[in-house]
C-alpha cells in the first residue's frame, strides 16, 4: 500500500482518539472549538486522500489552530511532505517528537522522516542593506532582518525577497543543495518619491554633500587663490621691469647721483623679490588644487569636473578654471 493510503486510513483514528481524551475536562466553549476542529480536520483527511494536498494542510492547520494536539501536528507534517515542502515537514515533525507521547504511534515513522529530511535542506543567511527589510522565501513570509541565525529552506532553486517600506524590493534566485550555507545579500535601493523627499530636505542634502561638498570648496578656494597669486606676481614683475628701466637710465645720465641709483637699485630688487616669491606660492598653490581637481571623483568617473590652466611671464597672465 502506498504511503498516502497508510496515512490516510489512520488520520481520522488518531485525531477522533485525542479529542476524546482532551473532551474529558473540557468546558462547552472548548467543546465547540474541538467540535470545529474535528470538522476541518475531516475535510483534511478527505483532501487528502485525493492528494489535494495544499488543501488538506490549510485545513489540518485550521484544526490545529482551534485544536493543538500531536496527531493533528503530524498530518501537517505528512502534507508538508507531500508537498515536497522538506524544511517545514522537518520543523513539523521536530515539534511533532516533543509533543507526541512516548507510546505514539507514528513516533518510529517520524523519526525515520526526520533523518531522510535532513538531506533535502540547506541554509540561507540572508542580509538586506538597509536592515529591518521583511524577508520572504518562496512567497513565504519568515521575518525581519537581521536573523540571528541562518534559516532553514528545502533543497532546489529558491527565490529571495526582501521588501522596505520607502525602498525598492529585491529579489534573488538561488540554488541550494543539501547542507549548503549559502548567504545572500539583497540591497534595498530607495525609491524615487523617497529620492525626491530627500532632495528637499535640507539636513539630507548636507549629509549628501558631506566631504565630496567639503573637497569641492577647497579646489575652488585653491583656483581663486592661485588666480590672486599669479596676479600679483604679474603686478610685480611689471613694476620690478619698470623700476630697472629706470635705474638703467638714471646710469646712463651725467652726473648720476649715488642715492638716486641706491634708491632705484632698492625698488627694482624688491619688486624682483615680490614677484618671484607671488610666482612661487602661485605655482605651489595651483599645483596642489590641479592635484586635488585630477583625483577627484567627478575627474575619476570621466564626468565633466573641475578643470584648469595658467600662463605666466613677467608681463603677461592668463588664467582659466572650470568648476
Amino acid at each position: 500500500m502506498s504511503r498516502v493510503g497508510l496515512v490516510s486510513r489512520f488520520l481520522a483514528s488518531a485525531f477522533a482518539a485525542s479529542v476524546a481524551f482532551a473532551a474529558i475536562d473540557a468546558s462547552a466553549q472548548d467543546l465547540n472549538a474541538m467540535h470545529e476542529a474535528g470538522m476541518h480536520f475531516d475535510r483534511g483527511v478527505t483532501l487528502y486522500g485525493e492528494t489535494d494536498y495544499p488543501a488538506a494542510l490549510v485545513e489540518f492547520k485550521r484544526a490545529y489552530a482551534l485544536s493543538p494536539n500531536s496527531a493533528v501536528l503530524y498530518n501537517i507534517g505528512e502534507a508538508q511532505y507531500q508537498l515536497q515542502d522538506y524544511a517545514s515537514a522537518l520543523g513539523t515533525f521536530t515539534r511533532y517528537l516533543g509533543e507526541a507521547p512516548p507510546g505514539s504511534a507514528h513516533r518510529a515513522e517520524v523519526e525515520t522522516d526526520i533523518e531522510v529530511l535532513r538531506t533535502r535542506v540547506g541554509h540561507l543567511t540572508i542580509v538586506t542593506v538597509p536592515p529591518g527589510a521583511d524577508v520572504s522565501v518562496d512567497d513565504r513570509p519568515l521575518g525581519k532582518t537581521p536573523f540571528g541565525d541562518h534559516l532553514l529552506v528545502s533543497v532546489g532553486h529558491r527565490k529571495v525577497t526582501a521588501v522596505l517600506p520607502g525602498r525598492a524590493p529585491a529579489t534573488r534566485f538561488v540554488d541550494v543543495a543539501a547542507d549548503d550555507n549559502v548567504t545572500v545579500s539583497l540591497e534595498l535601493p530607495a525609491t524615487t518619491s523617497d529620492a525626491a523627499s530627500r532632495a528637499s530636505d535640507p539636513t539630507a542634502q548636507a549629509q549628501a554633500r558631506g566631504p565630496s561638498g567639503a573637497s569641492f570648496a577647497l579646489r575652488t578656494l585653491g583656483w581663486v587663490s592661485t588666480g590672486v597669486l599669479a596676479a600679483g606676481a604679474a603686478g610685480a614683475g611689471a613694476l620690478a621691469l619698470r623700476e630697472s628701466a629706470d635705474l638703467k637710465a638714471e646710469r646712463n645720465m651725467f652726473p648720476a647721483s649715488p642715492a638716486t641709483l641706491q634708491e632705484e637699485s632698492n625698488r627694482t630688487l624688491t619688486y624682483s623679490i615680490l614677484a618671484d616669491s607671488l610666482t612661487a606660492a602661485a605655482v605651489v598653490v595651483g599645483g596642489i588644487t590641479l592635484l586635488s581637481t585630477l583625483t577627484s571623483p567627478a575627474a575619476r568617473h570621466g564626468s565633466e569636473g573641475a578643470a584648469a590652466r595658467l600662463r605666466l611671464t613677467p608681463t603677461w597672465m592668463d588664467f582659466e578654471a572650470t568648476f
